[in-house]
């Protein structure tokens, strides 16, 4: 479910509730220079080891580029079964790929699998060219988006994550574009295989990310490794509600990077609960006034999330602030009242309570219509 900004931010500061002990995870136990874990839902940080810290990400990069293409399947851009061809470009690349030959063709869904699954840099570069036309359009439109979410610490200069100068992100810009990614939950559907096949089975390919044969609860997202950034992973999980994003950047090898990416989520789900944030059951509608019907439907659809140590979230409470009765006319979305989530005084959340629906203010021209759309019923 999308979280608004504004909630995130404000769940994400520390309130005042009763100290309960966690078990500490110190910086010396993360053996990579630079990493984070976040909540996936609320965006709170749990723990970082210089996450500010500019470097390059290898194959990471490619979570903003399966987002851009996620984001062109949503809006009707491009579509699963549209065929990608492979140009001179796109073959070029080295790296880890799928020895896509020139002219070479593969369905979106195709390129996306190869991408998520064996981070194939010549099905990225595909892709990349396929939405936007050539590889420097869409590294602009990815530098757009990061500029957007607030990653302030990156630069990208190609759309798979080749080292190249200036091509840098951070740990806490990574755990943001994650996050994003996540929105578009058909990624789970390929970052969760471990074992397929392209070309009709011609061509296996293996996950890159080893989590997913040894960690409870993994459900991707992508791991990199080049000369320049390390060994890299970008790892979530889910249990129990709790969904988590820990980052790995600049690890001395893949076994120190799935150690590291492990110790950080068994961190968060040893220590931490997310509480969802809504309303519970359904309001009873409110008293109009000199309205064309004597009462107004209710709705408070925005949801939010809390995270807190475990045995913390259980003194949450929640409060309704409407008037007696509201003045016609009244518009379907308009703010009439407020939901309140407050614990120990402190306030968590407000939701805007909305119109379900218009009423007209009462006028003889409106009952005049209504009298003769009943007669014309008889």
């Amino acid at each position: 479910m999308k979280l608004k900004p504004f909630f995130a931010i404000l769940l994400a500061v520390i309130f005042c509730m009763p100290v309960i002990t966690t078990t500490a995870l110190s910086e010396e136990e993360i053996n990579a220079p630079s990493a984070i874990l976040m909540d996936a839902n609320s965006g709170k940080i749990l723990f970082e080891k210089n996450p500010h810290d500019q470097r390059p990400c290898a194959s990471i990069t490619k979570v903003m580029t399966l987002t851009l293409v996620l984001e062109a399947v949503d809006s009707g851009k491009i579509h699963m079964d549209d065929v990608v061809t492979t140009s001179a470009h796109a073959a070029s690349m080295g790296g880890s790929d799928i020895w896509l030959e020139e002219g070479e063709q593969m369905t979106v869904d195709e390129m996306i699998k190869a991408t998520a699954v064996a981070s194939a840099n010549d099905a990225a570069v595909a892709l990349a060219e396929f939405v936007s036309g050539s590889e420097d359009d869409f590294v602009a439109a990815m530098n757009e988006k990061a500029k957007a979410l607030g990653m302030n610490e990156t630069t990208f200069k190609n759309c798979n994550g080749l080292d190249e100068e200036g091509h840098v992100t951070s740990a806490y810009d990574v755990a943001v574009m994650s996050r994003e990614l996540m929105k578009h939950e058909q990624i789970f559907d390929y970052t969760n295989i471990w074992l397929d096949t392209l070309r009709g089975g011609e061509t296996q390919i293996v996950n890159t990310n080893k989590l997913l044969k040894t960690y409870d609860g993994i459900t991707g997202l992508k791991t990199g490794t080049t000369g320049d950034a390390g060994a890299c992973i970008s790892a979530t999980a889910e249990r129990d509600g709790l969904s988590l994003i820990g980052v790995v950047l600049g690890a001395s090898s893949g076994k120190e990077r799935f150690r590291d990416a492990a110790a950080l989520l068994d961190y968060g789900f040893a220590n931490y609960q997310t509480k969802e944030l809504h309303l519970d059951g359904e309001l009873d509608p409110l008293s109009v006034t000199g309205g064309m019907q004597d009462q107004v439907k209710l709705s408070c659809g925005d949801t939010a999330y809390l995270t807190v140590p475990k045995g913390e979230g259980e003194g949450v409470e929640s409060a309704v602030e409407l008037p007696e009765s509201v003045e016609a006319p009244v518009h379907k979305g308009d703010p009439l009242g407020k939901l309140h989530f407050t614990a120990n005084g402190a306030e968590l959340a407000t939701f805007d309570i909305l119109a379900d629906e218009d009423v007209e203010k009462k006028d003889f021209g409106c009952i005049m219509g209504l009298l003769l759309r009943s007669l014309a019923r008889l």
